[in-house]
């Protein structure tokens, strides 16, 4: 690094060694995008967003029911392709880890789809979403691979939730299972 006074510094590296996290973590677009430092967490980022997302879910569902967590992912979606430019601009990592909001908006799209306001139905939920975004079945990958910035970050998530939600929904409506 440089001692001259115009050149920024290098933003410090996240604990989970998914590239830099940004200056200020506490500005509203990182802290929209890392769903308030779950993202930040050690390991697994995209399980810990999603587990942090999973009692704001209960609780939208519980109030409003079903309709109002759809809305909540709908409106998720938007915030994170906003939240998630504004990360990778100031990291400069296209896809970066510490970026959950996307788990978030997936996560609660497949609950919203297909859950019904039960423990089990939401571990369930939670199991089939990680499952498919952690495989990235066809067009979840393409989609990773090929549409960039906060839509691409965000997009490939969504499709993972509607793989999960059809998974919840076999399981629990078809096979009767839960």
């Amino acid at each position: 690094m440089s001692d001259s006074p115009t050149e920024a510094p290098n933003p410090p590296e996240n604990g989970a060694g998914r590239g830099p996290i940004p200056a200020n973590p506490w500005r509203p677009p990182i802290l929209l995008a890392t769903w308030f430092g779950s993202g930040l967490l050690p390991g697994m980022p995209g399980t810990w967003g999603s587990a942090a997302a999973l009692p704001f879910a209960w609780v939208i569902q519980y109030h409003w029911g079903p309709m109002a967590l759809a809305l909540a992912a709908t409106i998720a979606f938007f915030v994170g392709i906003w939240a998630a430019d504004a990360y990778t601009a100031e990291t400069g990592v296209t896809d970066p880890g510490p970026v959950v909001i996307d788990e978030v908006a997936g996560l609660w799209l497949t609950l919203a789809l297909a859950a019904a306001l039960d423990p089990a139905h939401y571990i369930a939920g939670f199991v089939f979403f990680r499952f498919a975004d952690i495989l990235k079945p066809w067009p979840v990958g393409w989609a990773d691979r090929e549409i960039k910035g906060g839509l691409g970050v965000m997009v490939d998530d969504i499709l993972a939730g509607l793989y999960a939600a059809l998974l919840l929904y076999l399981t629990t409506e078809v096979l009767g299972v839960l």
